[in-house]
């Protein structure tokens, strides 16, 4: 059996050790709480921020015409659907994030002493993000975090909360700094639950390499089905959200290329027009249907074509690539003696990643169950990027920092049943001699999600039915089949469930949601009900049931 060591006591366990938690982690410690990141990587260069960011939307008081207007450009350009309440929050405390970055080492002005906004903005309306180098950002967050006396628990996988009395109380995790894995339990007062985008719940543009994605390809959505597990209410599963971008080479940054989006001829397909040289095409932000539409009709591929940008700005764009952490495109693109001032890089749409869709949260970044807070790209009523996670980080992490101090000491959980569940568990998986690996798991769950509940063909009742009932008799299967030889496979086999429990509450939360909206296409529900435009459908575990809801947050 796995080793289950004695239990770690803190105020806080921040769960992702990414942006989101990295600020929850100074925040807190800042306001003197006792606070432990968990992080399943390294902070120094983990989640989505990883290797960088390049966009960091906020509102700066005298650039900016007022918060309101700043909060209307987010919402027509590529944060829409946030909730008002919490994206004005985000909107009034943006720019103290801006400030204390440049303090702790990040350039927020790296092309002189001006800040300067480009890209994901609408032709003739004020920008909303600033242009940042962030190639070192997840360092300069993590010396801040220890020097506040925050402890960080790196390559330690968090698995499961554990809440009493409908409070969260603590969690179980997995060390998976040796080969040989160890069970870590925390008792908490508190647990911010940060972990990023959902990865891998479908399949990529090629299939055959899980890990290529927009995304974190760690994150999969594990603080989603931890909380959903004990009661969070989880939101917006239904509407799925798909990136673009290079074709194959699957990549974010998309607000970071300059170029015009285009047929084969050099035609302008967008809503614009062809952009003048040297400016952005807000096709790729707010009109992706160009890209599935020329597959249906024939006109494809689409292009980005950055041939026409002048020396200057090809060179200023091509240095944003560092900044955003996306510079293995030039390298791929070097090795392969293309050149973007001669060559158009053809682009299309990826099959979705789980973003805007997740734990509901509040003004407090507080979910529903006591003492669990959310923040950043995990949370599903509001996204702004890697600013959207900072600033949410520092809210949870004061916010958490505050309730712990009326909580009276810490729950004994040593010997709660949840341990003893996951230890039999993740044993069974470590001792088994013959079986099938984390892999196989993987893409049978995505070939029902790609199948059952797709964005390239229309959703229905039936389709969404069976792939609830398949993804359930696989879980039943893969329980008794997956095998791990190390901490690294266990790891991987914990993400793989983790995918298949997202993927389930996708398809229960698109079955109950009997419209068309966006990218869920009802086939057996055409139409989309205006009455329903003010509201989100939550799904919640209520008494070991799946409960939907439509209501407005």
């Amino acid at each position: 059996m796995i080793k289950i060591n004695a239990p770690k006591q803190c105020d806080i366990l921040i769960v992702g050790g990414g942006t989101a938690g990295l600020m929850a982690a100074i925040a807190a410690a800042k306001k003197g709480a006792k606070v432990i990141v968990a992080e399943k990587a390294d902070t120094r260069r983990s989640g989505g921020g990883a290797t960088g960011n390049d966009h960091f939307g906020c509102y700066i008081p005298g650039y900016h015409e007022s918060v309101d207007a700043f909060m209307r450009e987010l919402e027509q350009g590529m944060c829409k659907g946030a909730d008002p309440k919490v994206q004005r929050i985000f909107a009034e405390r943006s720019f103290e994030i801006v400030k204390d970055w440049e303090e702790w080492g990040i350039n927020m002005r790296p092309f002189g002493e001006e800040y300067v906004f480009e890209g994901h903005t609408l032709p003739g309306h004020p920008a909303c993000f600033l242009k940042i180098d962030g190639r070192d950002q997840k360092k300069c967050l993590t010396n801040e975090a220890k020097k506040w006396g925050a402890v960080i628990d790196n390559r330690t996988s968090v698995t499961r909360y554990i809440s009493r009395d409908g409070r969260v109380v603590g969690a179980i995790a997995i060390d998976i700094s040796k080969a040989e894995p160890e069970i870590k339990v925390y008792e908490a007062k508190s647990i911010i639950s940060v972990t990023g985008t959902g990865a891998r719940v479908y399949p990529s543009v090629a299939p055959s390499c899980l890990f290529n994605v927009a995304n974190c390809p760690a994150g999969t959505g594990t603080g989603r089905v931890a909380s959903y597990e004990i009661g969070a209410t989880m939101v917006n599963f239904d509407k799925p959200r798909a990136h673009i971008g290079p074709r194959y080479f699957v990549r974010g940054g998309k607000g970071t290329w300059i170029g015009a989006c285009c047929d084969a001829e050099g035609n302008a397909v967008g809503i614009a027009g062809r952009p003048e040289p040297g400016e952005q095409d807000i096709t790729t932000d707010i009109c992706h249907d160009v890209f599935d539409l020329s597959k249906k009709n024939g006109t494809g591929p689409v292009f980005m074509d950055c041939t026409e940008n002048p020396t200057s700005i090809m060179e200023h764009m091509k240095e944003c690539f560092y900044s955003e952490g996306i510079s293995s495109l030039l390298d791929a693109m070097d090795q392969q003696g293309i050149r973007l001032e001669e060559d158009m890089i053809e682009w299309g749409r990826y099959l979705p990643h789980i973003q805007y869709s997740g734990t509901c949260i509040n003004e407090k970044c507080e979910t529903n169950v006591p003492g669990l807070y959310s923040a950043g790209d995990e949370c599903g009523n509001f996204f702004c990027g890697v600013s959207g996670a900072a600033v949410t980080g520092r809210i949870a992490g004061e916010n958490a920092a505050e309730y712990v101090k009326a909580v009276d000491g810490y729950v004994d959980i040593a010997d709660a049943p949840e341990i003893r569940e996951a230890q039999e568990f993740y044993s069974s998986l470590m001792e088994r001699k013959e079986g099938s690996y984390w892999e196989e798991l993987n893409h049978a769950v995505q070939n029902i999600m790609r199948d059952y509940a797709s964005i390239e063909t229309p959703r229905s009742e039936t389709l969404l039915s069976c792939g609830v009932y398949y993804l359930e008799e696989l879980d039943q299967i893969a329980r008794k089949r997956i095998k791990c030889a190390n901490s690294h496979e266990l790891m991987r086999a914990l993400e793989a469930f983790d995918i298949l429990a997202l993927g389930r509450l996708i398809l229960l939360s698109a079955l109950a949601r009997k419209e068309s909206r966006g990218l869920h296409k009802r086939v057996d529900y055409p139409y989309t009900n205006p009455l329903w435009n003010p509201l989100s459908m939550t799904i919640q575990k209520v008494d070991g049931k799946d409960c939907t809801e439509m209501k407005k947050i």
